[in-house]
């Protein structure tokens, strides 16, 4: 057999694959993440939560540093290579670390030590971290948040929250004790807790005034503190000795066309008026502003970011822009659509390269924005990066190009990949990310668990989502001639004029007469038939033919994830074994359009001590059917995402209930390789395979809806297979 160009890197891939690609420019790309499970001591109990929140790095550049409460440790990683992070292990705080600072080789670590809510308290302890010993502890009086150093390493800022207990009377405030700021001088690079003091922060907020909840903090060159007081919606500058500079209210916002309802459709229609904006993080961009990510709490978020002065005029507001051009990469968390969309929580500013940049992250929706704040009037949104799931802390390292985010949420099972920290280099290069927008079309869509794909003709590629958007089934057309690829139209699917329920399309291929034939995974307990449907162009439902009584006597959960057609017979994928297949063996259907004959093949797949491996695509190109086979594991526990063929002439369909003929598989390609080469983990579901007339492949992967998932979609060719 001949296989041409498998052994494109998938750079190089989706470079010759998207034609007219613009010139090189600075752009930011990942090159290195980092799973903080690996800091675990050998022998270690790996099972356990681990989080990094807030990171910083030395002033040498070479180490970062970040909190990790569930393990009440510091963690630490080496980034003298940052393409290659190493682990450095971590050091027990004995309570939770919440925040952490590092000034040449030390940490100042807000250690929270409280025991219940009504008695706050905690410490602020500084860390040696060659010797990796706890050099000094200083009382608090407070629970800590978050903490800032000044640039000229004079002092500590620390913001005492004092958190409210959302149990309690629906979290509504005041509940004492109040928040507060608490300053502490650092002499020859040493704590100085008897110059520790109380900088009162009450009767400043038109909302609870006797209970600020100071959340973040960030010092100007200046020596000035700026406080973001979250659940008061208010923001308070104060000055190096203690006294207030300047408070306002962090105001609100009109949000006209978003999306409120999670019904499992991507709708935005719906408005929220005056939307407070109750800020998280704060930083300072120079000395006369500060940006303000707009997360919101209990009565607010207005999905957006802000630049004040530190007088308090308003300078820029993203208002929907940032939100909307999230929606447009795929990555919209319509699971949080009745709270804060997005939800921007963490900002940082830094010059790469004599350019001022604003890094936003969206929570929620696991992205960075990167804006060019040349004009701090008009930001300008250069980039999207992917990050992993639940982006909380970020540090930027322009002496070395770099910008490190801590991404926060762990998934233990096999559920999703575990709590990662990502490296990303300031480049001469084009941006690799995203693979795939709908920005260009006419009205707002948004898109995502993109699952089985199908090329046309014309090179056109049709795709579907699956069930997670359950109200709103769809097959987008695709444009991959350009980088990113672009959706240009959404056909919503329907029946009887109404959008088509009951459906879990994950394969679809064209019926040659304008139409598709779609597979949708069924699922009796959620009265989903196993069933195949015919849908013309304008994604009406024109016929439905559902599994065989044979087939339904022994179904199983996994079903159907691929179709293909040849001639008059469709191929149906089903994912995993059914109650009458042999270990490790899965059916190829067929049904014949024609006779209406079903019949089938089995199909040998990998075995595994580990979760499950199953096949979840087909397509048929010149004398094979190639098929995706993977595993359900994420990050370095994955093994097996790997493209098979199987020649035309072994599809030989024997009748369903009694011995099935066992076709021979042929390995194409690993796609390990190039599930890691943008320097993220390994996403688990690889779904989608369309095969171009000139035999170019292009692999998709299903981001869950943004669900428990860093709403991550790759979209890229692999060359050609014949």
């Amino acid at each position: 057999m001949t296989i041409r160009n498998l052994e494109l890197t998938l750079p190089f891939a989706i470079l010759t694959l998207c034609a007219g690609a613009a010139s090189a420019e600075m752009n930011f790309n990942r090159i290195a993440s980092f799973p903080v499970v690996k800091n675990m001591a050998a022998g270690a109990d790996t099972t356990r939560e681990t989080s990094p929140e807030i990171i910083d790095v030395t002033d040498d550049g070479m180490t970062l540093v970040y909190t990790d409460s569930p393990l009440k440790s510091l963690g630490m990683i080496d980034i003298n290579d940052p393409t290659a992070p190493k682990p450095l292990g971590n050091i027990a705080m004995g309570d939770e670390p919440t925040s952490v600072a590092v000034i040449g080789k030390t940490a100042f670590v807000g250690v929270n030590t409280s025991e219940n809510f009504t008695s706050p308290s905690g410490a602020l302890k500084s860390v040696d971290l060659q010797t990796r010993t706890i050099t000094a502890s200083c009382d608090l009086g407070g629970q800590p948040d978050s903490i800032a150093k000044a640039p000229d390493a004079s002092f500590i800022a620390i913001a005492i929250e004092n958190e409210r207990d959302e149990d309690l009377n629906d979290g509504a405030l005041p509940q004492t004790p109040a928040g507060e700021l608490v300053l502490i001088d650092l002499k020859d690079g040493k704590l100085d807790c008897a110059s520790l003091r109380h900088v009162a922060l009450t009767g400043l907020a038109e909302i609870a005034p006797s209970d600020p909840e100071p959340e973040f903090v960030s010092i100007n060159n200046l020596g000035e503190i700026v406080v973001t007081l979250q659940e008061n919606n208010h923001l308070v500058v104060v000055a190096r000795d203690g006294s207030i500079i300047s408070d306002f209210s962090a105001g609100a916002v009109d949000l006209l066309g978003i999306d409120t309802d999670e019904e499992r459709a991507l709708t935005f229609e719906q408005n929220q008026m005056a939307r407070k904006r109750e800020p998280d993080a704060v930083k300072w961009v120079d000395d006369t502003h500060f940006a303000i990510a707009n997360e919101g709490d209990y009565q607010g978020g207005s999905r957006s970011w802000t630049i004040f002065n530190k007088d308090g005029t308003e300078v820029y507001e993203s208002g929907l822009s940032f939100e909307r051009a999230v929606i447009e990469i795929g990555h919209y968390p319509e699971k949080r659509s009745g709270n804060k969309g997005v939800e921007p929580e963490s900002i940082d500013a830094a010059v790469f390269n004599g350019t001022p940049l604003i890094f936003v992250g969206a929570e929620r929706a696991s992205i960075i924005g990167v804006y060019d704040a040349t004009d701090l009037a008009n930001p300008v949104l250069k980039q999207l990066l992917p990050s992993g799931v639940g982006p909380e802390g970020f540090v930027a390292i322009p002496s070395r190009g770099l910008l490190v985010s801590a991404n926060e949420k762990d998934f233990i099972n096999d559920k999703g990949p575990r709590a990662h920290v990502m490296i990303y280099q300031y480049q001469n290069a084009p941006a690799s990310y995203p693979m795939l927008t709908s920005a260009g079309m006419k009205t707002l869509t948004g898109w995502g668990a993109i699952s089985g794909m199908v090329a046309d003709a014309d090179g056109s590629i049709y795709a579907v989502n699956d069930s997670f958007y359950r109200m709103q089934p769809t097959i987008f057309k695709i444009d991959a001639t350009t980088r990113p690829a672009k959706i240009t139209d959404a056909i919503r699917v329907t029946r009887g004029g109404s959008a088509a329920q009951k459906l879990d399309m994950e394969g679809i291929a064209l019926d040659g007469k304008g139409g598709f034939w779609v597979a949708s995974e069924g699922r009796t307990d959620k009265l989903v038939p196993h069933a195949i449907y015919n849908i013309n162009a304008k994604g009406e439902i024109k016929q439905e033919i559902p599994f065989p009584a044979e087939l339904l006597a022994v179904e199983k959960r996994f079903s159907a994830e691929g179709i293909a057609r040849v001639g008059n017979v469709l191929w149906i994928a089903i994912q995993r074994e059914w109650k009458d297949d042999p270990a490790n063996h899965v059916k190829l259907l067929a049904y014949n359009i024609e006779t209406k004959e079903w019949g089938a093949v089995h199909y040998p797949k990998a075995a595994t001590d580990k979760g499950w491996v199953g096949i979840s695509e087909i397509s048929i190109h010149g004398d094979y059917a190639y098929i995706i086979e993977r595993d359900n594991q994420h990050d370095d526990r994955a093994v097996t995402k790997k493209i098979y063929r199987v020649a035309l002439s072994e599809l030989q369909p024997a009748a369903l209930g009694g011995q099935l003929p066992v076709v021979n598989k042929e390995l194409l390609r690993d796609l390990l390789p190039d599930l890691a080469a943008t320097g993220g983990y390994i996403l688990d579901k690889v779904e989608g395979m369309a095969i171009l007339p000139d035999g170019t492949a292009l692999i998709s992967t299903d981001n869950d809806g943004v669900d428990d998932h860093s709403g991550e979609t790759m979209f890229f060719s692999i060359g050609t297979v014949n």
